[in-house]
This record gives C-alpha cells, sequence and structure tokens, in this order.
C-alpha cells in the first residue's frame, strides 16, 4: 500500500493552495497531518479523495484516485471535519454506506454502541438532527465498521467525550499494522500520541516530515490524582469534562485518562498550574486515602 503525490498543486481563483506537493506515505505509516487552519490539509485530502482536480499526480497504489474513484474510495474510510447536512434518517445513511462498500451495517452498529450510540433509539431521526457528538460517532462508525486499507481522519475525536475517546482510540488500535492513518489536526498535541510520523504544512508547503519512534500504546489507560491548593469552580467544570470525580471537597480529583490523550490532558492541566498541588499518573490505579 503506497500513497504518492507527485508535484501536486492547486489553485482556488488563482491563489495557489497546494504547491508542488511531493509525499510518499508507505504501509503502517500513521501520519499526524498538521498546520494552521488555511495551511493546506484540508485540500490534500480532498486531492487524495479524488474530490477535486489537480496539477501533477495523486496515486494510490498506482491508481489516480479522480480517475478510479469507486475503486480507491472503497478502500478508504474516511471521517470528515465537519459532518455533512444530511436529511437522510440514520437506519437509512448506515445501510447506504454499507451498500455502498459492500460492508456489514451491523459491524458499523457494533462499533457505533461501543463508542455509546444507541443506534435503535436514532434510527428513524435525519442525521441532520443529531447532536455533535452523535453525528461524530456515526461518522467513525462508517469509516471504522469495515475492512479499509486506508483511514484519513479530519479532525475526528473532536466532538468525542472522554470515554469515546478512549473507545476510538482502542479501535484504531485493532487495526491492521499495515493500515495506512492520516490524522489532520491543527494542534500536535491533539494527536501526537497516535501517529509515528508528523508532517506539517504551511502556505500550501510542506514545512516538516519527521518520523516519531515513541508510539503509544493506544488501548493504554493511565489512571490520574490531581491536588488542588484550593477548591476552584473553573477547574471542576474542566475537570469534570474529562469524567473526573471529586472525591475531598474539590481538591483531590480522581479520573482515568486514555494514554493516547496524556498531551491533550496535560495540555488542559497547563492552564490551571498556580492551583496545583500534586499530579499523579500510573498506569495501575492507586486507591486514595484521605
Amino acid at each position: 500500500m503506497t500513497i504518492q503525490f507527485q508535484q501536486v498543486g492547486k489553485q482556488f481563483k488563482k491563489v495557489s493552495v497546494l504547491k508542488n506537493i511531493d509525499l510518499d506515505i508507505g504501509a503502517g505509516n500513521r501520519v499526524a497531518l498538521v498546520g494552521s487552519n488555511g495551511a493546506g490539509k484540508t485540500t490534500l485530502i480532498r486531492c487524495l479523495l479524488g474530490e477535486y482536480n489537480c496539477e501533477g499526480n495523486v496515486l494510490v497504489d498506482g491508481l489516480k484516485p479522480r480517475d478510479n474513484r469507486q475503486l480507491v474510495l472503497k478502500r478508504i474510510g474516511f471521517v470528515p471535519q465537519l459532518p455533512p447536512p444530511l436529511k437522510m434518517p440514520v437506519g437509512q445513511l448506515l445501510s447506504f454506506s454499507a451498500s455502498v462498500c459492500d460492508a456489514d451495517v451491523d459491524r458499523m452498529i457494533h462499533v457505533a454502541e461501543r463508542l455509546g450510540l444507541e443506534v435503535e433509539q436514532i434510527r428513524n431521526r435525519p442525521f441532520v438532527k443529531l447532536s455533535g457528538g452523535q453525528k461524530q460517532k456515526l461518522l467513525i462508525s462508517i469509516a471504522l465498521g469495515r475492512d479499509t486499507d486506508i483511514l484519513i481522519l479530519d479532525e475526528p475525536a473532536a466532538n468525542l467525550d472522554p470515554e469515546a475517546r478512549h473507545i476510538f482510540f482502542q479501535i484504531l488500535a485493532e487495526k491492521p499494522e499495515h493500515t495506512v492513518m492520516l490524522i489532520s489536526s491543527h494542534r500536535l498535541d491533539e494527536v501526537a500520541s497516535l501517529v509515528n510520523r508528523v508532517i506539517e504544512m504551511d502556505q500550501g508547503q510542506i514545512v516538516l516530515d519527521d518520523h516519531v519512534e515513541d508510539l503509544v500504546d493506544m488501548n493504554s489507560k493511565l489512571y490520574c490524582q490531581i491536588g488542588l491548593i484550593k477548591a476552584e469552580p473553573a477547574f471542576a467544570k474542566a475537570i469534570g469534562e474529562w469524567g473526573f470525580s471529586d472525591v475531598a471537597d474539590g481538591k483531590i480529583w480522581q479520573g482515568v485518562v486514555a494514554g493516547a490523550d496524556r498531551l491533550r490532558f496535560l495540555g488542559v492541566l497547563s492552564r490551571y498550574t498556580g492551583l496545583l498541588s500534586s499530579v499523579q499518573l500510573d498506569e495501575k490505579e492507586t486507591p486514595y486515602h484521605a
């Protein structure tokens, strides 16, 4: 499995969005595609999906996605950053998606239920009427609930709660080692623990292409205990969104963080460094003693 971009360029109204991109991505590469908004990440992905005409060549195992869309897209699971405004009921969307790629709809439903989405309760509801988190879980289920060689994930966990994020990382870890993953984000700390290669884009060009050796086990969990100098409502709200529990009048908090989320979690804690008296992260659960 190889993906190749050969001197790929793309313009919109005479503005160059991609500038002579040369890039090879091989089997087993888990790539973080990072860069600020407008760097060209989404345009590069759309070229790979065959949605845009572009200068140069885009090849998936020698096939041009633009000319062989059906063959290429059958091999790709894609989670877009912005959910499409589909009025189709959830059940119909799942059946349609499975039929298009010759997949088993029950596998997609199983992934959705692992993520905490009760499909039977929303089966007749239009997709567009779902909450942001429900839409994201359904799109992930459609992409990951079938056999693919390539996963393209554009800010895939942005609307997921902490427990769903952990399950999402577990499902990624279950994919075969040869699977190519291209995970787009505007922040490296959101995806750094998921990948073995980092590609940064800026103004339509690749400015960094670096391989990472320390790939975190996406199945891992970290048990965390946080001590505060004093109780603080703003911290309580922030840490509550991670599913943490107050065990000592707002001064001691306990919870579980997915190993792949550790950098993102530490980024949240960094906003409250003046409040912290202790932070304990361990792979084994340690009981709290008052």
